[in-house]
């Protein structure tokens, strides 16, 4: 074999193996959701009645009502997808992805995974929630680590965004033991969950139609770098609502942090695709 020859299955062999290491955090991912479903194994399913839902506050009972869970079964996981546009600091521009997550109820995780393109380059992201515990590691062409961050401060942070989607996108776990309820007025409540020795709250607020239109939290930290946090009011407010698969939930809703120079929206974010109670995949 010639000189010539061999460094050209060498340069091969090189950029077969970069393409395999571009789609490490892809493999991250199914690999985070396979150990979801099976931990997930010992949760059963159950039907929601009226009778679950009648010591909470009013304007959860018609929220649920409204989204159609009675009757239905509680939600032990479910798989969301959809596009939207994202902000990685106030001073920057849009820019577009694709996203999917699994969660699971019974024990906690949120498995997100995000594609998008920046400076040309495709960009992939990967947070995972789980043990009360969470990571996020952001690697440009899946190769370059661009950011990454955990700890304490992210723990309780990504809790917030846990339950945040419990509210949003599966309505049907309200009824949850490691949700306390505070009755604000008949259009806002007041809502502290727990999981893992970490308690986050939140205000939710209604409209007269009985859809949660958005939801504040003063528990959630804003990091542009993954290294320092900003405390801030966060808030989601949603719309649109669709019908996915029996329940009734927003299609649109949009990430906002309060901060003292004045409102920063960094997420505009579409539901195309929700399914609950999956089987293993």
């Amino acid at each position: 074999m010639d000189k010539k020859m061999l460094i050209l299955i060498l340069l091969a062999l090189l950029a077969l193996f970069l393409v395999y290491k571009s789609f490490g955090l892809k493999r991250a991912y199914h690999a985070e959701v396979r150990n979801g479903f099976k931990q997930d194994e010992t949760a059963g399913y159950a039907v929601i009645t009226e009778n679950d839902i009648k010591d909470l506050p009013a304007p959860v009972q018609k929220y649920l009502r409204y989204t159609g869970v009675i009757d239905k079964e509680k939600v032990k996981n479910f798989r969301v997808a959809g596009t939207g546009e994202f902000k990685t600091g106030p001073d920057k521009g849009w820019l577009k992805a694709n996203f999917e997550q699994y969660s699971f109820i019974h024990q906690p995780r949120r498995i997100y995974f995000m594609k998008l393109s920046m400076f040309g380059l495709p960009v992939v992201g990967l947070h995972v929630y789980k043990d009360g515990k969470a990571t996020m590691e952001i690697k440009a062409a899946g190769l370059l680590t661009v950011g990454e961050a955990k700890g304490e401060i992210m723990n309780k942070a990504e809790t917030v965004t846990v339950f945040n989607d419990m509210c949003i996108l599966a309505p049907a776990s309200l009824v949850d033991k490691r949700i306390t309820w505070e009755t604000i007025n008949p259009f806002q409540v007041k809502a502290t969950f727990e999981n893992n020795g970490i308690k986050i709250s939140a205000d939710l607020f209604f409209n007269e139609k009985g859809e949660l239109i958005n939801f504040v939290s003063q528990d959630r930290y804003m990091t542009t770098s993954g290294e320092s946090f900003i405390n801030a009011p966060w808030s989601t407010p949603v719309r649109d609502y669709q019908d996915f698969n029996g329940i009734k939930i927003a299609s649109y809703g949009e990430a906002i942090w309060s901060l003292p120079e004045g409102d920063y929206c960094y997420g505009k974010i579409n539901i195309t695709e929700v399914k609950y109670n999956l089987p293993d995949d």
